[in-house]
């Protein structure tokens, strides 16, 4: 049977991408995988990006860009958690306001549960992976009204009459941008500069793509299966031009999901930030920091590196095999001691609530915080939920390799996930997807956690909270010092009291 796809009258196709509001204005940072896309689609059509985090009525600014010109499609970029809701909000509007226009959803929620979101009447086409290639071959073929080109485009899950079919997943592309980014097409780019910890001007970027580890909790692990790819020294070099002469950018927030790869890769890329000395933050790897040479070291400093993102997730040998972290705790320890060496804040993740020995795991690991505080006091501690990704979920390679044992709830029950996206907006499963609850976590050990942060955060405020004044930050480190002195974390009234006033920043929450 041959899918019948009504071709637009435009003479190129024109997209409108959207990402759906998730965050306040002050922490809107570029939406960087629409900026990709929209360089991709301009090869052979035209592109729109509407930005939730933005333009506030999402819905509104989507209605009225529709109304303004004729669309081939509609794509909407969706992360998961608390992106679902808006996003299923937009996709509702568009299929009531244009219910010929197809509507495709890309991104890590798509990629995860891919069944999940084809379940749903307001979304027509999925991709999977990387999705800036795959976009455009499906674009492209709805706007020549030619669906016998739908089965051939990898990265490609649809519906259609008999079904849903998913396309061979598309080959992880190492290819970069080949020019710069169209930041034009956010209006002023300069409204996504904000004052951080990092400088007064701090801007977002990707730098590098994907992470070479399979951590079972990790959707970039979904995603790309294992692969990565650094950009050429040249090509961070045009970018870092751009945002800190053009744009007036005075340090960079990379949003690579590894920045730190193989040490002879690392080099280039850091002579290039050497030489913009912008002070920077990301995401790094508790062994590739320890892999670093003295000479590399003295280059991370020279770049002004400020605060590295590592996560440690567990002080148990046992469970970081398990979740395939592939670093130990003693090196968790050793980077603490490198990084206060060189002058960069360690930022350590930690996740607590296992299914198994679920107490006896988060007690174990709130001891190893307080041993990482001694050896580098500077270390900056985020406290998540385990919540793994279901085996339906992680990359093709990885499901039948290494299967995980059936999560189950609190009352010994399997745990079943959500089967549409209408599904995954309750707030139990939002909070699953963001590591802040899970089905086999007990009233009291959930108090339990939230108390211990609470002590945690009020004896050591981050040095990302530019709100509260340094008064009140030095008052409720003195006023936490006793509990946390005597490990008196139960029920701290008077420090969940004085949060509501002084309202330290959450990291874990915010971000930077």
């Amino acid at each position: 049977m041959t899918l019948t796809i009504p071709a637009p009258m435009n003479p190129q196709p024109h997209t409108l991408l959207v990402n759906p509001t998730i965050t306040s204005r002050h922490s809107a940072r570029f939406p960087l995988s629409l900026l990709h896309l929209a360089l991709s689609l301009d090869r052979v059509g035209s592109s729109r990006i509407v930005d939730g985090n933005l333009d506030r009525d999402v819905v509104d600014a989507t209605l009225r860009a529709l109304d303004e010109r004729a669309c081939t499609a509609v794509g909407i970029s969706v992360m998961g958690g608390p992106h679902v809701a808006p996003a299923i909000a937009i996709s509702r509007a568009v299929r009531a306001h244009r219910p010929e226009l197809p509507i495709v959803w890309g991104g890590y929620f798509p990629t995860l549960y891919t069944d999940t979101v084809l379940a749903a009447p307001y979304v027509d086409y999925a991709i999977r992976g990387q999705g800036e290639d795959s976009l455009r071959e499906l674009v492209d073929a709805l706007h020549a009204g030619d669906a016998s080109r739908l089965p051939t485009i990898s990265g490609l899950s649809w519906k259609h009459e008999g079904g849903i079919s998913h396309n061979p997943a598309r080959a992880f592309s190492r290819n970069g941008p080949p020019t710069l980014l169209p930041y034009d097409k956010l209006g002023d780019p300069r409204r996504y500069l904000a004052r951080t910890y990092l400088g007064r001007r701090t801007v977002a970027h990707q730098a590098a793509v994907g992470c070479r580890f399979h951590c079972t909790f990790c959707g970039v692990a979904a995603m790309f299966g294992g692969a990565t790819a650094l950009p050429p020294a040249a090509r961070l070099d045009r970018d870092l031009t751009y945002l800190k002469h053009e744009l007036g950018a005075d340090s960079v927030q990379y949003f690579d999901h590894n920045f730190f790869d193989r040490e002879q890769d690392m080099i280039p890329l850091l002579e290039v930030m050497a030489r913009h000395e912008l002070p920077w933050w990301c995401f790094a790897r508790a062994d590739a920091l320890l892999n670093l040479s003295e000479s590399s070291w003295k280059l991370v400093r020279r770049s002004r590196l400020r605060m590295a993102y590592i996560g440690a997730e567990s002080p148990s040998p046992t469970m970081l095999k398990e979740i395939r972290k592939g670093t130990r705790p003693d090196q968790t320890m050793a980077v603490a001691e490198a990084c206060r060496r060189h002058g960069v804040i360690p930022e350590f993740s930690f996740m607590v609530a296992p299914p198994e020995n679920t107490e006896e795991e988060t007690e174990h690991t709130f001891e190893f915080i307080r041993a990482l505080k001694r050896v580098n006091p500077q270390s900056e501690i985020v406290i998540y939920i385990y919540t793994p990704l279901p085996d339906s979920s992680r990359h093709e390679k990885d499901r039948l390799r290494h299967p995980t044992a059936t999560l189950r709830d609190l009352h010994g029950e399997p745990v079943v996930f959500p089967s549409t996206p209408d599904e995954w907006t309750q707030k139990h499963w939002v909070d699953y997807a963001c590591h802040a609850d899970a089905p086999w976590l007990s009233e009291k050990l959930r108090q339990r956690i939230d108390d211990f942060v609470t002590v945690l955060r009020c004896r050591y405020p981050t040095v990302q909270d530019l709100r509260s004044p340094p008064w009140a930050k030095r008052t409720l480190a003195a006023a936490a010092s006793w509990r946390y002195r005597l490990r008196r974390y139960d029920r701290p009234w008077e420090l969940t009291l004085a949060n509501r006033l002084v309202r330290l920043r959450l990291p874990q929450a915010e971000g930077l």
